[in-house]
């Protein structure tokens, strides 16, 4: 059975399509046949995990972003894997293209059932040096992208009486992330949307959780200074996590085993919400209290 990586590992190796493919889940074959997932960023590593793993189980994939060449290769290793999909070059961050994505998957496959809205991005910088275009390009796709996704979705889930979820991609709410204040700002803003629209939503049959993700082995944490390493396993697990740790709790939260499960944050972290620091730029000096 495969372990999953550890800090001391190739932190920066992506699982392989053929990993993804053979890596063990706990939930049936099946699960989700007939049924379509939409996923936004979905070619990169949790986006492509969850195409993975959500087409194993029998669904066939909506995946959107804003690189046409990289859909494209990952429409061509869903295929390879007998995983049906359809892929769209657009960004979450313009409501007009966000209802034409939704028109096109209604129009091409007559039903959408699950919404992950897994697209971000994020830079460490400290705060006094964000540019209000820095800040907005966060935002903007995390939060008001999220919003547009889940508003669009729900429109049409209401209007076809049709039950549908949404899993929000985000990340620990209750302690700060120094080095990241826009996506503090975007992701708490995410969560408790959605925890305010699982109620007002809830006579249309919606559910929407969300998971608080925790550091997971990407290619992306290269873009983090050495001296923030130190802190992507300070949890008391002490290690890092994986993708398919996500993918497998995005399923969870949107199969039959959530059925009674709404307006959740699910945290995914190895127990960094309960115990830890995360220092995107590293622990300055004046805070090493410990030391």
């Amino acid at each position: 059975m495969a372990e999953a990586k550890t800090y001391q590992e190739d932190i920066y190796k992506a699982l392989s399509d053929e990993e993804l493919a053979a890596w063990p889940t706990v939930f049936r074959d099946g699960i989700f046949k007939d049924q379509v997932v939409l996923i936004s960023g979905a070619a990169g590593g949790i986006g492509r995990a969850c195409s993975i793993l959500f087409g194993r189980l029998g669904a066939t994939i909506v995946g959107c972003g804003r690189d046409q060449a990289s859909l494209d290769e990952l429409q061509e290793g869903l295929a390879r894997l007998g995983i049906r999909s359809s892929m769209h070059a657009m960004t979450i961050r313009d409501p007009e293209q966000v209802e034409a994505l939704m028109d096109a998957a209604w129009a091409e496959h007559g039903r959408l059932d699950v919404l992950i809205n897994n697209a971000g991005g994020q830079f460490a910088a400290p705060a006094l040096d964000i540019t209000p275009k820095g800040w907005h390009a966060v935002v903007e796709t995390i939060l008001y992208g999220s919003w547009y996704m889940m508003q669009a979705a729900a429109r049409r889930w209401r209007d076809h009486n049709h039950p549908g979820s949404v899993v929000n991609m985000a990340t620990i709410i209750g302690h700060a992330f120094v080095g990241i204040p826009h996506t503090a700002a975007a992701r708490a803003g995410q969560v408790n949307l959605g925890r305010t629209l699982s109620v007002e939503w809830a006579p249309y049959r919606i559910r929407i959780n969300s998971i608080a993700i925790g550091t997971v082995a990407s290619p992306g944490l290269v873009n983090y200074p050495v001296t923030a390493r130190p802190y992507f396993a300070h949890n008391p697990m002490r290690r890092i996590g994986d993708v398919m740790d996500i993918a497998e709790a995005a399923v969870y939260l949107s199969a039959p085993s959530a059925k009674f499960v709404t307006g959740v944050v699910l945290p995914v972290d190895g127990g960094e919400d309960v115990w830890g620091e995360y220092w995107p730029l590293g622990k300055p000096e004046y805070f090493r209290v410990e030391e």
